[in-house]
């Protein structure tokens, strides 16, 4: 049984800072590409933050360039998402998810999918 458990949200002030993190089981951890997505009140979930297999290439959506940053550690099992600098329309339940190939950072190509940790950027 694959489970993915996001941990790490909180209410955070503008500015502040907050580290993601997304444990894995239940598959063989090397094989998947890892994405944080997010969804905030009457939108539609977003691609935030993508990494492939081997975390040589990742892809951040052009609202957290530079102030967002992921990471993987295959010997923990674990896909994490610094988030840095952050603003009131960072707002949003961020959901971490698993593919095979993970060629694009969009959720319908991800097939397994954490159930979310709600981030509130607030003062």
């Amino acid at each position: 049984q694959v489970q993915l458990v996001e941990s790490g949200g909180s209410l955070v002030q503008p500015g502040g800072s907050l580290r993601l993190s997304c444990a894995a089981s239940g598959i063989t951890f090397d094989f998947y590409a890892f994405g944080w997505f997010r969804q905030a009140p009457g939108k539609e979930r977003e691609g935030v933050a993508c990494i492939s297999l081997s975390g040589g290439a990742s892809y951040y959506a052009d609202s957290v360039k530079g102030r967002f940053t992921i990471s993987r550690d295959n010997t923990k099992n674990t896909v994490y998402l610094q988030m840095a600098t952050l603003k009131p329309e960072d707002t949003a339940v961020y959901y971490c998810a698993a593919d095979h190939f993970g060629l694009n950072c969009v959720p319908g190509e991800y097939d397994y999918w954490g159930q979310g940790t709600q981030v509130t950027v607030s003062s």
